[in-house]
């Protein structure tokens, strides 16, 4: 069934690079201490972990640190909201990060008969399996449609993670695929790709879709005809 997704971004003044992404994770538990709800981190004892869709959320929007909260996260988020007194320390490097800008907002999210252009901006599809058919793939065409069914897969994902379930069939199609490029997590060589697509989902801006969704990558937004719209949510 469709259902109304409330999500909250929360946009800093402070300047970050992607490979800080994670610092500032780690910076925001680090305030918390042992408090910090279980949606913070994703872990719920030794070595075991919540394994579900993310619903807080580290990012880098417009060059900002930010953080995106979903449903409960938005529930949650006064924790650090409240406890945080400004500094934060992203390795070595000593920030004081106030607030820029808070924007709520609440989207259904269902299958439609129309399609949406979407952006999606780091994403990480390939694990160690499919990357093996995507390498030996005989040319550009069977890639792409080994990247439409993964992002599909990542799309009902986060559907489940959410508890939505479609009514209607989801169509998917990739529009415009960059080139790959290498980041690195962990000291681990992972491909990933900028893409433009669209699908028949309602999709709220900035969720993060795929692998490692909580520190930043696979971050998505509906892309805008209209620069006064696309000004008015916070894209330009």
């Amino acid at each position: 069934m469709p259902k109304y997704i409330r999500t909250l971004t929360i946009i800093y003044d402070t300047e970050i690079s992607n490979k800080e992404i994670p610092l500032f994770r780690g910076a925001v538990l680090k305030s918390l201490g042992d408090k910090a709800n279980v949606l913070y981190h994703n872990h719920t004892g030794d070595d075991t972990f919540r394994y579900s869709y993310p619903l807080i959320q580290y990012k880098r929007l417009n060059g900002k640190a930010a953080i995106v909260c979903v449903e409960e996260g938005a529930d949650v988020i006064g924790q650090f909201l409240t406890n945080a007194f400004g500094k934060l320390k992203l390795g070595e490097r000593e920030v004081t990060c106030n607030v820029q800008r808070v924007k709520p907002a609440k989207i259904l999210v269902q299958s439609w008969q129309h399609l949406f252009p979407y952006h999606l901006h780091g994403w990480l599809p390939l694990n160690r399996r499919n990357y093996q058919f995507y390498i030996k793939a005989d040319n550009a065409e069977d890639r792409k449609v080994l990247l439409t069914n993964i992002l599909i897969g990542n799309l009902l994902s986060m559907l489940k993670g959410l508890g939505i379930c479609l009514e209607n069939q989801l169509l998917v199609e990739l529009t415009k695929l960059s080139d790959s490029y290498i980041i690195y997590n962990k000291g681990i060589a992972l491909m990933a790709f900028n893409v433009d697509f669209k699908c028949n989902l309602s999709i709220p801006n900035y969720l993060g879709i795929g692998k490692n969704a909580s520190i930043g990558y696979g971050v998505v937004h509906q892309k805008y005809e209209d620069k006064e719209k696309a000004q008015e949510d916070g894209k330009l």
